[in-house]
C-alpha cells in the first residue's frame, strides 16, 4: 500500500485565515487613516488649478498659485479646529447627529464666507500690518506667506492634540510676527491690534453673559412653570423670531449691502419685520409640535430641536463671514502685491472667498468630529435648551463683530458661552427662589429658603456643573497661541527673505 499524504491540520488553516483577516483589517484601517489626508491634498491641488485659471498670464502667477494652496491648507485647519464651535453644542445636546451637523455647517460656512466675508478679510489684509511701511512688494509677499504658513501649522498641531485654539489669534499673531521681521515694530498698526486684543477679552465675557441671560429667560418663563408646554408654545416662537430677526438684519447690512446701500435704520426695520413675521408664522407650527406632549422637561427638548438647528445654521453663517478672513486676508494681500505691486489697501475678490469657504467646510468634514465632542460634551452637560443659548449667544456676538469688521475669535466666544451656561446653572441651582418653589410644589415639602448653603462642602463640589480643568487648559492654549504664532512666523519670514529676496 502507498504512503498516505499528510493532511493539513484544521487548526493550522484557521490560524492562517485569522492572519489573513487581520492583514485585511489592518489594510482597511490604514486606508481610512489615509483617506482624509489624501482628500485634503487633492483639494489643495484643485485649489491651485482653480487659482491658476484666474492668474495665469498675469504677473506673479506662480507665487499666487502657491499662496492659494497654502490658504486652502489654512482654511481646512480652520474648519477642523474652529467650526466645531458651531455644532458642538447641538451635537452634544443630541439635537442633531454628527453627520447632519457637519453637513449643515459646511453649507452655511460657504454661504457666510462668500456673501459676507469681505469686510473682516479686508481688516486682516490691510489694517494689521502697515503695507506702506514695507520696503517692497516682494517683502510683503513673503511676510504674508510666512504668516499664513505659521498659523496653519500651529492650528494643525493644536487640532492633532485636541486643543480648541483660536484661529484668529493664530493669524493675527502670524501677521504681527512676519511684519516685525519684515520692517520692525513700526510695521504693525498697534491701534488696530489693541482693538482686536481688547475684543478677545470682552467678547467671550459678552457671549457668556448673553448665553446666561437667555438660559435665565428660558428657566423663568418655561422650565419652572407649572404648565411647561403652554409656556413653551408662547415663548419658543419668540426666541425663534429673535434669532431670525438678528440674522435678517445682519444679512441685509453685510450681504445685501454689497449690492445696494443699506442704512442701519433700514436694516433694523428689516430685522424687526422679519423677526415679527417669523414669530407669527411659527406660533401654529410650535403648537402642532406640542400636541400630545407630556408636561415635563423631556418634552421641551423636542420643541427646542428646531430652534437649535436654526441657531447652529446661523452660527455657521456668522463664522464663515468672520473667520474666512483668517485664510483669505493674507492671500488677498499677496495677490495685490504680486499682480499690481500694491502694498497698501487691497480688495478681496470673490474667487478668494470661495477658496476660503470651501476649505473651511472640507476641513470640518474631514477632521472636525474630535473637537466637536470636546466642546459639546466635555465642558458641561448640554441639553437642547442650553445648547440653543450657547449657539444663539455666539452667533449674535460674532454677527456684531463681523458687522464692524472686527476679526474675533469664535472659539473664545463659543467656549465662553458654554462656560457661562455652566456657571449660571451652578448659581441658579443654589440661589433661585423660583426653582426651589417649583421643587417644593412638585414634592409637597417645605424648603428652608433662608440658608442657601445648607449642603455640606463635599455635596457642593459634587454639584459643580463645569469642569474647571478644561477651563484652565483652554485658557492656557489661548494665551500661548498668539506669541507662538508670532515667533514661528518671524522665523519663517526671516528664512524666506534669505532664500527668495
Amino acid at each position: 500500500m502507498g504512503q498516505r499524504r499528510p493532511r493539513l491540520a484544521k487548526p493550522t488553516l484557521d490560524k492562517d485565515l485569522e492572519k489573513l483577516s487581520s492583514v485585511e483589517e489592518a489594510a482597511r484601517q490604514t486606508s481610512r487613516r489615509l483617506a482624509a489626508p489624501g482628500t485634503a491634498l487633492l483639494f489643495i491641488v484643485l485649489v491651485a488649478i482653480f487659482a491658476a485659471s484666474y492668474v495665469t498670464g498675469k504677473p506673479g502667477a506662480v507665487v499666487v498659485i502657491a499662496a492659494s494652496g497654502i490658504a486652502a491648507y489654512m482654511a481646512m485647519n480652520i474648519g477642523a479646529n474652529d467650526v466645531t464651535n458651531n455644532i458642538g453644542a447641538a451635537v452634544g445636546a443630541r439635537a442633531m447627529s454628527m453627520a447632519f451637523g457637519l453637513g449643515l455647517a459646511a453649507v452655511f460656512e460657504v454661504a457666510g464666507a462668500v456673501i459676507a466675508g469681505r469686510g473682516v478679510a479686508n481688516t486682516v489684509a490691510n489694517n494689521i500690518m502697515q503695507g506702506s511701511m514695507i520696503a517692497s512688494p516682494e517683502i510683503l509677499i513673503w511676510a504674508m506667506m510666512a504668516a499664513l504658513l505659521s498659523a496653519a501649522i500651529l492650528i494643525n498641531v493644536a487640532t492633532w492634540f485636541g486643543a480648541p485654539v483660536s484661529t484668529t489669534h493664530s493669524i493675527v499673531g502670524g501677521v504681527m510676527g512676519a511684519g516685525i521681521a519684515a520692517a520692525g515694530l513700526s510695521a504693525i498698526n498697534w491701534g488696530t491690534v489693541a482693538g482686536i486684543t481688547a475684543s478677545w477679552v470682552f467678547l467671550p465675557i459678552l457671549g457668556a453673559v448673553i448665553a446666561a441671560a437667555l438660559l435665565f429667560l428660558i428657566k423663568e418663563t418655561i422650565i419652572y412653570q407649572e404648565d411647561k408646554i403652554a409656556s413653551a408654545k408662547k415663548w419658543v416662537p419668540v426666541l425663534i423670531g429673535l434669532m431670525t430677526g438678528a440674522f435678517a438684519g445682519f444679512l441685509s447690512l453685510i450681504g445685501l449691502g454689497q449690492l445696494v446701500h443699506v442704512s442701519v435704520p433700514v436694516a433694523t426695520l428689516i430685522a424687526v419685520a422679519t423677526g415679527l413675521a417669523a414669530w407669527r408664522l411659527l406660533i401654529p407650527v410650535i403648537a402642532r409640535q406640542a400636541e400630545g406632549l407630556e408636561n415635563r422637561n423631556q418634552s421641551l427638548r423636542k420643541l427646542f430641536r428646531v430652534p437649535l438647528v436654526f441657531s447652529a445654521a446661523l452660527m455657521s453663517f456668522a463664522h464663515g463671514a468672520n473667520d474666512v478672513s483668517n485664510a483669505i486676508g493674507p492671500l488677498a494681500a499677496i495677490v495685490a502685491a504680486a499682480q499690481r505691486g500694491v502694498t497698501g489697501s487691497v480688495h478681496v475678490p470673490l474667487w478668494e472667498l470661495v477658496i476660503g469657504g470651501l476649505g473651511i467646510s472640507l476641513g470640518l468634514l474631514l477632521f472636525g468630529p474630535k473637537l466637536v465632542r470636546l466642546v459639546g460634551t466635555e465642558i458641561t452637560r448640554l441639553n437642547p435648551m442650553r445648547a440653543y443659548c450657547v449657539s444663539l449667544s455666539t452667533a449674535l456676538t460674532v454677527i456684531i463683530a463681523s458687522w464692524i469688521g472686527l476679526p474675533v475669535s469664535s472659539t473664545h466666544i463659543a467656549v465662553g458661552a458654554v462656560f457661562g451656561v455652566g456657571f449660571f446653572r451652578e448659581w441658579y441651582t443654589r440661589y433661585s427662589r423660583r426653582r426651589l418653589d417649583y421643587i417644593r410644589m412638585r414634592s409637597g415639602k417645605e424648603l428652608d429658603m433662608t440658608e442657601p448653603f445648607e449642603r455640606n462642602d463635599e455635596e457642593l463640589k459634587r454639584r459643580f456643573l463645569v469642569r474647571r480643568s478644561h477651563l484652565l487648559t483652554i485658557v492656557a492654549a489661548w494665551v500661548i497661541t498668539l506669541p507662538a504664532a508670532a515667533t514661528l512666523a518671524a522665523m519663517l519670514a526671516t528664512a524666506m527673505f534669505a532664500l527668495f529676496i
